[in-house]
């Protein structure tokens, strides 16, 4: 074997051979934007392409069920607490002094959200680090 393209092709099944091909223009600066967001990624254009459409057209989905779970969760926990932050904001703009239960539904929608920054942040940085693994 001398390692030349056909030989890689053998040993690919028939199913998962990449034949089709799918023409799209690009402005040069889009272009540009694209060469660096996939240079970024660690992966070829097309790889990167690819990984994008397939996630968006919801072949590859970006969020597992487990995901969608931990999502669900915090942005229940958000909706309640937006809920009193609501209430909290009503009684501010009324010029009453904070109390401690406006401090502790200050300090949760803190916590709310560093949980969720810290999510999505996993999200995103998986996102390419599934982009590579499966280019």
């Amino acid at each position: 074997m001398n390692g030349s393209a056909s030989d890689k092709n053998d040993q690919v099944p028939m199913a998962d051979r990449k034949t089709k091909v799918v023409h799209a223009r690009f402005s040069a600066m889009e272009m540009v934007k694209i060469e660096d967001a996939a240079q970024a990624a660690e992966l070829t254009v097309s790889a990167f392409m690819r990984s994008l459409t397939l996630e968006g057209a919801g072949v590859r989905p970006f969020f597992t069920k487990e995901d969608r779970v931990i999502l669900s969760a915090l942005l229940a926990d958000l909706r309640a607490v937006g809920i009193n932050l609501n209430q909290h904001a009503r009684a501010l703009n009324q010029k009453k002094p904070r109390t401690d239960e406006e401090r502790a539904v200050i300090d949760d929608v803190q916590r709310v959200m560093a949980a969720l920054l810290y999510e999505i942040g996993f999200f995103a940085d998986r996102g390419a680090r599934l982009r590579k693994r499966g280019a």
